[in-house]
């Protein structure tokens, strides 16, 4: 578990899951990462994906939770998908993130991403970190320029532009 000043950053539950399922289906939540709302299905296998990340690799998403109302505004952290792109993402945890739209603009994402970044500087040791942005979420990519990320590839995953950026980790 980790804590903002605003966030509380905890391991996914079962009681996530209709938040999860709910943010999901939101077009500003969707737009840059699937196009198309996510299934109750699809919804399921993300919850049980983001356990199993813990379980399996010690690393994983954090369920984010503002400190005063308790509400679920989204989930952040690292993964490894194995994702069928060229060139491969080589085994570095990839870092995402999403927001519902009631948490959109409130620097939130920040918070919690410089959070993250630290727990992974410390628990990932020399690892650097990848993430994967549509050229088009300019939000997504001011954030990651200030938790440290640096563009270095344009590329295509399943049909769509992305841009990988890389973080080394701060000593």
């Amino acid at each position: 578990m980790l804590h903002t000043a605003r966030l509380v950053l905890r391991k996914h539950d079962l009681d996530d899951f209709a938040a999860l399922h709910a943010m999901w289906g939101e077009p500003a939540v969707y737009r840059h990462i699937a196009g198309r709302a996510s299934t109750r299905e699809e919804s399921w296998a993300r919850l049980l994906r983001y356990c199993g990340h813990w379980s399996l690799l010690g690393f994983g998403y954090w369920a984010i939770e503002d400190q005063a109302t308790r509400a679920y505004v989204g989930e952040m952290g690292f993964a490894d998908y194995h994702r069928d792109i060229d060139p491969s993402l080589d085994d570095r945890p990839e870092m995402g993130w999403i927001l519902s739209p009631a948490a959109h603009g409130k620097g939130y994402a920040t918070e919690a991403l410089m959070a993250i970044a630290g727990w992974g500087d410390a628990h990932l040791g020399a690892r650097e970190t990848v993430c994967m942005i549509s050229p088009e979420n300019a939000a997504s990519i001011r954030v990651a320029e200030k938790i440290g990320f640096r563009e270095t590839l344009r590329t295509a995953y399943k049909g769509d532009p992305v841009i990988i950026f890389h973080r080394k980790p701060k000593a």
